[in-house]
């Protein structure tokens, strides 16, 4: 549960319920003044919440690997969902929410990738390339960060306050040891794609959108992935033991896509996204945006309050919840809405695949497939223990 996430909901309607696999936290949650207040009802098993008829949104603030799970049921249920980025953990799962939210296109779906609304910076560099302000862009350096490697960690019983099988959920049943659960879930691939999606939930997903390929049936078409590294738990991309943390730690993937650009994802150089066009460059993350365009203010009186509007498609500039919410009372399209999540998604993911398999693979962004590599293909979707498949859609 993502307790910052909790009290920003409470700002927009009461907090009825918490819940999490982890009875303490659920019981820090319901005592929180900015969440439960200590009136709020307290589960461990999420479906209990999702069938009260008077609740009418979830918040997701899940382990990557339970998030599409949780918001297609719920989905199902006829709630509103906000959920965390990155919103799923393969291919499939891209397919399956997209789906989902076609089927129940009256439920309001947002993804927490705030950068969409909350960091300006970005709001303006989109801008820039959305208006041709750079010219046609060529290169685009996307620079996430590496994952840390680790282990061997020592193995444990769970604490009683953790529900260990619920807490891996459709992932394989491994010992438990504490480097694997709550902070440091991301570092292992059984949970998670490590930094790629991560940051890249971020910056692939700002660096998508600019260049106008966030719509079904785009993405790149080839993903180099020779240039990366993984801990020494690797062995043709596949992790070998329990107590290391497996996702890639160094790499710079090259994504290209048709008319011409090239996307690196890196874990090299500054985080942030560099954006390169033929009439100038642009580097942009959270704490700044530079570039001689910025510097030479070509975009003075271009950056107005409609293109504000247009970025938000209609709605007034605001902060992520509050779009979210405006949207469940007024009806539109949330600013960062699951069709472009999902096309950024498929990027991040064959660039975790690449990695992994450190070399080259094609794929064919209209049927959405793996093209001539079985072993690459097999990363597609991901085993599912029995009872905690996620509802296939139709």
């Amino acid at each position: 549960m993502g307790l910052r996430d909790a009290a920003e909901h409470n700002q927009f309607g009461d907090v009825l319920a918490v819940c999490d696999v982890d009875s303490d936290r659920a019981a820090h949650a319901k005592r929180d003044e900015n969440i439960g207040k200590g009136r709020a009802d307290v589960y461990a098993d999420y479906r209990k919440l999702l069938a009260r008829n008077d609740i009418e949104v979830v918040s997701i603030s899940t382990p990557d690997h339970w998030h599409v799970k949780i918001a297609i049921e719920a989905l199902q249920a006829g709630k509103h969902v906000f959920c965390q980025k990155p919103l799923t953990l393969t291919l499939e799962e891209n397919q399956l929410i997209r789906r989902a939210c076609k089927k129940y296109a009256d439920r309001v779906f947002m993804v927490g990738t705030q950068q969409r609304s909350e960091q300006k910076l970005f709001l303006r560099a989109v801008n820039m390339v959305q208006k041709g302000l750079l010219g046609d862009i060529r290169k685009i350096t996307v620079g996430i960060d590496g994952a840390p490697a680790g282990g061997p960690f020592p193995l444990a019983e769970p604490p009683k306050h953790l529900d260990w099988n619920a807490w891996l959920g459709q992932a394989p049943m491994v010992p438990y040891c504490e480097a694997r659960c709550h902070s440091a879930f991301r570092w292992w691939y059984e949970y998670s794609a490590g930094k790629f999606t991560d940051w890249g939930a971020h910056h692939v997903d700002i660096a998508t959108w600019a260049i106008g390929k966030d719509k079904e049936g785009m993405g790149p078409t080839e993903i180099d992935g020779t240039d990366a590294e993984h801990p020494v738990a690797f062995a043709h991309g596949y992790p070998l033991v329990d107590d290391c943390w497996n996702t890639s730690t160094d790499f710079a993937v090259k994504c290209r896509f048709t008319g011409g650009i090239e996307m690196t994802i890196t874990s090299r150089g500054d985080n942030g996204i560099l954006f390169e066009g033929t009439k100038g460059r642009v580097f942009v993350n959270r704490s700044k945006i530079t570039g001689a365009p910025i510097e030479q203010h070509w975009d003075d009186g271009l950056f107005s309050d409609a293109d504000l509007s247009r970025l938000f498609k209609g709605k007034p500039p605001e902060s992520h919840k509050s779009n979210f919410y405006r949207c469940i009372r007024e009806g539109g399209e949330t600013v960062s809405d699951v069709e472009s999540h999902v096309q950024m998604m498929n990027t991040c993911h064959l660039a975790g695949i690449a990695a992994r398999l450190n070399r080259v693979i094609h794929w064919d962004p209209k049927q959405e497939t793996i093209v001539g590599d079985q072993e690459a293909a097999s990363f597609f979707a991901r085993d599912q223990r029995t009872g905690f498949e996620i509802p296939r859609i139709y």
